[in-house]
């Protein structure tokens, strides 16, 4: 910590919501400048889990005020860390040299961050029911956070936060698809065949190794049922979300899956194809059509997240009109160091 700065940490669960409200209200003005996204249903999920008392993770306290907090969730023998933020009052900023490595200065923000992820990860790694434990801390550039996962064991993959602005885009692509597919909405119904699909098209795909529920077809319904659901990330809509089914086996082919994430903002939640069908534009329509769907909403602008070494991937979004504005890193910590 800087000198004169003398904090306690706490178990979050001893915190009611409107303790924490100030520090939830800062970050969301972050995200929003940062990201364009609208935290605050986001927000307003956390503080239910607050005043449940339902929320692992810990707070930081200076003089009495909540100044910063971590959280996480388990998911049978793994834990997710959520999130980690203290009040940005004097938050350093990254530096980006040349040679692409991040830096930071010392900063009582930056100090608290790191002090409360000590003390999660000393929990969770001294926690014999943990054995894997995956973060995406999305508001944090790259590198942030990058040496204190590094020694705790942890493997990082950087990611890329891309964005494309609609302004001047036309307003319906053309669709044109081998007689034996056929594109529409998706449905409600689509969730199991969706599974299906994600967890055929992620074997071996680097997003496998960051996030584990895409290895089976359970694991990828979960994280089907987070988006389309919950709202894990933004509102889900219906009418920007489609798919591409096979006719004779109904089965789907492709699917892209988009979110409102603010008034102005879309986000793309999932895009895959069947390795049968890649390399035949399915991918390439898909985005066009939910960038067509975004429009008709009065979204001027869409997101997604790919992560770095996908190249193939990042060179389709890149010819598509989507820009790195933003780098962030996942991180995964397995026991017996598999990752």
């Amino acid at each position: 910590m800087a000198p004169g700065v003398s904090i306690e940490i706490l178990d979050l669960r001893h915190f009611a919501a409107p303790v924490l409200r100030p520090v939830l209200e800062a970050e969301g003005e972050l995200w929003s400048s940062r990201l364009h996204w609208d935290y605050r249903a986001s927000a307003r999920l956390l503080m239910q889990y607050l005043d449940n008392r339902m929320l692992p993770g810990y707070a930081a306290l200076e003089s009495g005020q909540v100044t910063g907090y971590a959280f996480c969730v388990y998911e049978e023998t793994k834990a997710v860390i959520g999130d980690v933020f203290a009040l940005p009052g004097h938050h350093p900023d990254l530096l980006e040299p040349a040679a692409g490595n991040f830096t930071m200065g010392p900063g009582p923000a930056y100090a608290i961050e790191e002090t409360l992820l000590r003390h999660l990860f000393e929990t969770l790694l001294n926690s014999p029911q943990v054995d894997r434990i995956e973060s995406q801390l999305l508001l944090h550039p790259s590198g942030a956070h990058a040496v204190l996962f590094r020694e705790a064991g942890f493997k990082l993959y950087r990611r890329l936060f891309l964005v494309q602005p609609l302004a001047g885009r036309w307003a319906r692509p053309s669709v044109d698809l081998p007689a034996e597919l056929e594109l529409r909405p998706w449905r409600d119904e689509d969730l199991n065949s969706a599974a299906r699909l994600i967890a055929e098209a992620y074997s071996g795909h680097p997003d496998s190794l960051i996030n584990d529920q895409y290895r089976s077809v359970h694991g990828s319904l979960r994280f089907l049922h987070n988006i389309v659901k919950y709202a894990g990330c933004g509102v889900f809509s219906p009418q920007v979300s489609h798919v591409v089914v096979e006719r004779t086996s109904r089965e789907l082919a492709a699917l892209v899956l988009g979110s409102r994430v603010s008034p102005e903002s879309g986000h793309i939640t999932q895009l895959c194809v069947r390795p049968q069908f890649r390399r035949e534009g399915l991918a390439r329509l898909l985005l066009a059509v939910a960038a067509s769907q975004f429009m008709r909403q009065g979204v001027s602008e869409i997101s997604l997240t790919v992560t770095e070494t996908n190249t193939q991937a990042l060179e389709l979004y890149k010819s598509e009109g989507y820009d790195c504005t933003h780098m962030f890193d996942a991180a995964v910590w397995q026991r017996d160091h598999v990752a």
